[in-house]
């Protein structure tokens, strides 16, 4: 197998358990929300993200939590915003 395939192979590998874990690292938390580490350590530090630290200095993540937190802001649509004005405005 050349070197490339085996890098490849190994990047899948790893986005697989990546996905199939429950806790995860800081690394494979970044790769998992697509942000820089740079990104996640500012996250954590302004304590924006939930996380844990067991021993102090390593960081990890409950993926479902990360899930939540993604989800948590949702923008409406503007088909949705017109919907709530509509209906807004037939309540007075």
């Amino acid at each position: 197998m050349s070197e490339e395939l085996k890098m490849v192979a190994d990047q899948i590998t790893a986005n697989i358990i990546g996905t199939l874990k429950e806790v995860l690292t800081s690394d494979e938390a970044s790769k998992y929300l697509g942000v820089s580490k740079s990104c996640l350590y500012k996250l954590t530090m302004s304590r924006t993200i939930p996380h844990y630290k067991p021993n102090g200095k390593l960081c990890y993540f409950r993926r479902k939590e990360l899930d939540s937190w993604i989800m948590s802001n949702r923008v409406a649509t503007d088909e949705e915003l017109e919907a709530r004005a509509i209906k807004k405005g037939g309540k007075r």
